[in-house]
């Protein structure tokens, strides 16, 4: 039995007075029914009506009111800097979920596409820090046709 069960969402910046924290990468962030581990090694069933992509600061919301926010982990990701509106038309192009900033792309570590980047005569940095594509230009509608089997790669 979960120690939780959360059946709905609370999204960042509509509450506050979380008591509990679950950090998770961009992959675990799109999730309808799941158990995952709180930053304590507690059991929370996520059991949403819908698949739903969950951001940054977003919260889990309890069978009983209480709140468990959501954090974006850090994960292996390419920092992509160079001529961005097209680098970033290329990345879009293969439905690649971009986290677009004002002086660089991040992206998810992909030797493919990074070698692609630099061909366009881009500098890719391996970093690895949050990833938060959703308030990018690709982030919103994320749906299950462009994730190639990424769960699969999660052993808890």
């Amino acid at each position: 039995m979960a120690d939780y069960v959360a059946q709905t969402v609370a999204r960042a910046g509509t509450w506050s007075d979380s008591f509990e924290l679950c950090v998770l990468t961009y992959d675990e962030r799109f999730l309808r029914r799941k158990v995952i581990q709180t930053v304590h090694d507690e059991d929370l069933l996520v059991d949403l009506p819908q698949t739903t992509s969950l951001n940054h600061r977003d919260a889990f919301v309890l069978t009983d009111g209480r709140l468990i926010e959501v954090v974006a982990a850090s994960e292996d990701l390419y920092a992509v800097t160079g001529p961005l509106v097209q680098l970033a038309w290329h990345i879009g192009n293969r439905h690649t979920p971009c986290q677009i900033e004002d002086t660089r792309l991040l992206i998810q570590r992909d030797k493919v596409i990074g070698h692609m980047l630099e061909h366009l005569g881009a500098t890719v940095t391996p970093v690895v820090e949050p990833f938060t594509p959703e308030g990018g230009a690709y982030g919103h509608g994320r749906t299950h046709a462009h994730d190639h089997g990424h769960s699969a790669h999660h052993d808890h």
